[in-house]
């Protein structure tokens, strides 16, 4: 048997740096936070070859005395924290005293430090743990960190290193989210000696927002503004229409420091849900602030994980926020007939194409003019009385049915704000963007009178005309979201009825499981079934609601289950009504079905009256529209 022996202090640094530096971006993270942390205004990153070979922070913060310089690279030295009691009310990024003695083990490294009450700086070299020199130099205040040879002295890490583009890529990702979770600190990120990302320092997250991911995701945001005594929540989240088919774009911040929580992501997913489709995530910027003796963020060396004293609190704060921020907007997605890059390689062909001669500009000026004579006329365009088609008769019956279904049943109500003509609107490109509108809402009861019913698209699709914008609804969808909705409140006001199962559904359940079914018991109960112990790890149903009798089967039951969460996420009991509802959603009507327009009217009726018509419970839009300046644009009405 071996004899047990203590390591070296070289060996136990590397086995440290093994935990806290993965790659490149791993060393950004601990200095760039270092950097923060020194309350700094303005840092710049620089790397290159994805940081294996070059790293350098350099920021403005209050600097290292120069006595304290070594002291910086020991193992577990830190000026964050000074005793055990500390940990439960931290308040900076870094605090473990890992991070510097880490890097110094697997790299060369150059430290330049003054602070502003010394005439000269400090200038530190280390590589592979072992001082190298250590000396006065003129220097700025502040403090530059530069890492050279990234692994140099542990080629087998070296190994598991991707490409440099893949490492830079990582870098930047990163650089990105503390930009964002520090909007008023000016970062700077430079790769290859090319600027990648400059941000102002301005307090302004929506700026950075803008200059991270673009005028599209900036355009589509929704304020969150939450103030509670212990927690409180300040941000963006972006409408459904920019969704994404990962969860990359869901970024939250607790007290500056970018984490990853369960207990968050679920929230935030959850009240998205009624607005996305399936297998779609969000765009969330969101801020938390929350009391330290709440949090505990020694959880693991990386700090990218936290715990909750209250984990069910955040949860339904968090879904609360993101609801509350959702609910009352028209959030109808308005398509586009031109491409962007089409519009764009058409003005640049444009831009190409050889000047006229002289007697061709004056012929064009000419037809301009006349061009410009006849817009002063009426644009309304009619054919003449002896070119006049004939009318089919069901444009007469639909025409006159659509009258005589949209007369208002109740006293006039008063006009909306007409709209805006099509000259008014400015122009250039038109962006894909979600209807806002907070003035002639489609869905508002007191539009309904001017809702123009054209008629029904392909036997699936119904055309209204309201407010100089053609609405396209979705007959299934729309009936769907109708059923779930109605399904999902008597699943919440009735009195349930137990009907009993012969032989009984058998459950075998895990420890885990067994643990969240006696836990929430009491919403299966009440919902009316009827579960009760049948020995060992298997539990007999024996009775199920009487209206779900024909769903009500074994694998349905399992999946309730697992759906709960010890941590109060499950937003009991709605998750197990509205699994329910979902199923119910079947007897919509389909795709293809004509309906009378009887029949769409009074669907359109039902929509007005929901509190979120706009997507079915998978997900899916029921209403899209298109503008009059789109399809004017088209037509070539508009130039």
């Amino acid at each position: 048997m071996p004899n047990i022996t203590v390591l070296d202090q070289n060996t136990i640094n590397k086995i440290a740096a093994g935990e806290v530096i993965e790659r490149p971006a791993s060393v950004v993270k601990e200095l760039l936070e270092n950097a923060i942390d020194a309350k700094s205004t303005a840092v710049t990153v620089e790397i290159k070859e994805g940081g294996t070979s070059f790293i350098r922070v350099t920021d403005n913060g209050c600097g290292i005395p120069k006595e304290e310089v070594p002291l910086a690279f020991l193992r577990h030295s830190t000026s964050k924290i000074k005793s055990v009691e500390d940990l439960f009310t931290i308040s900076s990024l870094g605090f473990r005293g890992e991070a510097l003695a880490s890097i110094a083990a697997v790299s060369q490294v150059e430290l330049i430090t003054k602070t502003s009450v010394g005439l000269t700086g400090t200038r530190f070299q280390i590589e592979g743990g072992e001082e190298r020199s250590l000396e006065e130099i003129g220097a700025p205040e502040g403090t530059t960190f530069i890492a050279r040879n990234l692994f140099y002295n542990t080629p087998a890490r070296k190994k598991f290193l991707k490409t440099p583009s893949t490492e830079g890529a990582h870098v930047a990702e990163l650089v990105e989210k503390l930009a964002l979770s520090h909007p008023e600190v000016s970062i700077r990120f430079i790769q290859n000696n090319q600027n990648k990302l400059h941000t102002s320092g301005n307090h302004n997250l929506k700026d950075i927002v803008y200059t991270v991911f673009g005028r599209e995701i900036a355009s589509n945001l929704l304020e969150v503004t939450v103030n509670k005594p212990q927690v409180s929540i300040q941000g963006y989240i972006g409408k459904p229409v920019i969704a994404r088919g990962n969860r990359n774009y869901e970024n939250y911040f607790i007290n500056g420091r970018y984490i990853k929580s369960s207990i968050i992501s679920r929230a935030i997913e959850e009240a998205y849900r009624p607005f996305m489709m399936q297998h779609k995530y969000p765009f969330t910027m969101l801020h938390f602030s929350i009391e330290s003796e709440m949090l505990d963020v020694n959880v693991h060396p990386t700090k990218m994980e936290l715990r909750f004293r209250d984990g069910e609190m955040v949860y339904h704060m968090v879904y609360q926020a993101v609801s509350s921020a959702l609910a009352h907007k028209e959030l109808i997605p308005e398509v586009e007939l031109e491409k962007k890059e089409e519009v764009k390689q058409n003005l640049s062909e444009k831009r190409h194409e050889p000047s006229p001669e002289p007697f061709e500009r004056r012929r064009l000026m000419a037809m301009e003019q006349q061009a410009a004579t006849e817009e002063k006329k009426d644009t309304a365009y009619a054919f003449p009385k002896r070119l006049t088609p004939p009318q089919p008769s069901f444009v007469k019956e639909r025409d006159d049915l659509a009258d005589n279904w949209l007369k208002p049943q109740a006293p006039a109500m008063e006009k909306l704000p007409e709209a805006p003509s099509s000259n008014e609107v400015p122009k250039g490109e038109k962006g894909l963007e979600q209807l806002d509108l907070f003035d002639g809402k489609l869905l508002e009861p007191k539009a309904r009178s001017m809702h123009k019913l054209i008629g029904q698209l392909f036997d699936t699709y119904w055309l209204v005309e309201f407010n100089e914008q053609l609405f396209i609804i979705d007959q299934h969808a729309a009936h769907e979201k109708v059923l779930y909705e109605k399904t999902m409140g008597t699943l919440k006001t009735m009195e349930y009825i137990s009907q009993l199962v012969s032989p009984p559904i058998i459950l075998t359940l895990n420890q885990n499981e067994e643990i969240l079914l006696k836990r929430h018991l009491k919403y299966f109960t009440d919902m009316g079934f009827e579960i009760e112990p049948f020995g060992g790890k298997e539990y007999a149903v024996r009775g199920v609601p009487a209206n779900l009798f024909s769903i009500a089967k074994k694998e349905l039951l399992i999946e309730m289950i697992d759906g709960l969460s010890e941590d109060g996420s499950s937003h009991n009991p709605d998750m197990i009504y509205e699994r329910v509802a979902s199923l119910s959603c079947k007897a919509a009507v389909k795709g293809g079905h004509r309906l009378s327009a009887a029949e769409a009217n009074e669907l359109i009726d039902q929509l007005l009256s929901l509190e979120n018509p706009y997507a079915c419970p998978h997900g899916r839009p029921t209403i899209i529209s298109m503008s009059k300046y789109e399809l004017e644009k088209k037509f070539k009405r508009i130039v």
